[in-house]
């Protein structure tokens, strides 16, 4: 067996690390990823770790080393131009950024998906914020359904010579933007009493009621609805896993509709991890509908 050398060995470690990362952040969504074909496996952790070291620039981990608002953004914005160059040279000196570029130039992730997200993070950057409908939009078009259309330009390469049409296009954005609003309500305590953030809009936090939680848990259901009908299309392996990832965040979903919305307002809701096992188990075997 020939041992990799050179550019080959530098690109596997870049993956290793990236694979380190969504096994040290990520529940439901890397359990899911388990469900992957090895190759579309390894291209997720990539896109994962980008998005993940994005979002810990704006939250938890650069706040205490002390980096203050206009220096994240400094931040974000040479993580941006690193990413874009690499995704030109094919390498970066940043492994998880190295590993990104090579999947997205394998993938066909274009700028076009990238700077929407770097953009919603900049407004996380700025501090605390009150969203309008626009800016919810924006916002979860940026930092979430372009997510969904980079793992699906991934999945398609289970698939050679896959077409991406509008209807797995609009189902990859409708998914990404389920999780977003799934945490949006998850982590409802914590964005507003720790980071003065109120994404949900037209929404008082501080009288969040049980019209406000109903609002958004039917936004939610409609779209899994719409990514389901996209999901039974995707390649077997692709297709496990992300019906298994949707059936979990439809679980959420169900549970914050149960839990009083005083209650969601205090704690974050999350589902048994026996449960979680329970609906990978399935899809493993393939009895998790989409």
């Amino acid at each position: 067996m020939r041992h990799a050398t050179g550019l080959d060995l530098y690109t596997r470690a870049a993956r290793e690390a990236s694979a380190r990362v969504i096994g040290a952040y990520s529940t439901s969504f890397g359990l899911a990823s388990r469900l992957l074909p090895r190759d579309v496996r390894v291209r997720i952790a990539d896109v994962y770790a980008l998005v993940r070291v994005a979002d810990e620039i704006v939250d938890g981990p650069a706040t205490e080393a002390g980096i203050r608002a206009g220096d994240k953004r400094a931040l974000l914005d040479e993580l941006e131009r690193e990413t874009l160059t690499a995704l030109e040279r094919g390498f970066s000196a940043n492994l998880v950024v190295h590993a990104f570029a090579v999947t997205a130039r394998e993938t066909g992730i274009a700028p076009e998906l990238i700077r929407p997200f770097f953009a919603s993070m900049r407004t996380d950057a700025d501090g605390a914020t009150v969203f309008d409908q626009d800016a919810y939009r924006r916002y979860v078009h940026g930092s979430a359904e372009v997510v969904g259309s980079m793992c699906l330009r991934v999945f398609a390469t289970e698939r050679p010579g896959m077409t991406i049409d509008e209807e797995l296009e609009e189902g990859a954005r409708r998914l990404g933007a389920a999780f977003q609003k799934v945490n949006f309500l998850r982590d409802l305590r914590d964005d507003v009493d720790r980071l003065g953030r109120v994404y949900l809009p037209d929404v008082d936090p501080a009288r969040f009621t049980e019209q406000d939680k109903e609002r958004f848990v039917r936004e939610i259901e409609a779209d899994l609805a719409v990514a389901r009908r996209a999901i039974v299309r995707l390649p077997p392996g692709s297709r496990r896993a992300t019906a298994a990832a949707a059936a979990l965040f439809g679980r959420l979903n169900d549970e914050l509709r149960r839990t009083p919305a005083a209650e969601v307002r205090r704690r974050r809701i999350s589902v048994p991890a026996g449960v979680k096992l329970g609906v990978l188990a399935r899809a493993a075997a393939g009895r998790v509908p989409a």
